[in-house]
């Protein structure tokens, strides 16, 4: 008898990511553990590539915090803090944190696909792309 306390693993292979989320221009996202492919309850995860010489659109993910690590390339993580604009310059074995409601966007400055493992505290694949990293974010009342 499979209860919520005896459900089975699930195994989703590498191969086996689904394109089927929310997409930001410049970036491919591959959605791999999520309320829609597992039925996880509170968490999402999957990664995103972004070929060479390109930046993604502008975006931030809601409520859900963000956590990325670094697969390969040499991605940059851009966001801003007052009227500056912050460069995250990182390499393989990197961790970026993501708090809620951040617009941020990843450039991909090298000659190779930059990929990130992303891990949200949602099940759901958040997305919101916005105009720019000064657009206002409406966040819910407290």
């Amino acid at each position: 008898m499979t209860d919520h306390w005896h459900r089975p693993l699930r195994h989703i292979k590498g191969g086996e990511l689904s394109g089927d989320t929310t997409q930001t221009s410049g970036m491919r996202r591959l959605e791999a553990v999520s309320g829609k492919t597992v039925g996880s309850e509170k968490v999402w995860m999957g990664e995103t590539h972004v070929g060479p010489a390109t930046n993604s659109g502008d975006h931030h993910h809601g409520e859900a915090e963000t956590a990325i690590y670094v697969k390969s390339g040499h991605p940059v993580f851009v966001f801003a803090d007052g009227e500056q604009e912050i460069r995250l310059e990182t390499g393989p074995g990197d961790y970026i944190f993501v708090p809620p409601y951040v617009p941020h966007r990843e450039e991909n400055p090298g000659d190779a696909d930059a990929v990130v493992i992303i891990a949200r505290s949602s099940q759901d694949g958040i997305v919101v792309n916005v105009p720019s990293l000064w657009a206002p974010v409406e966040r819910p009342a407290d």
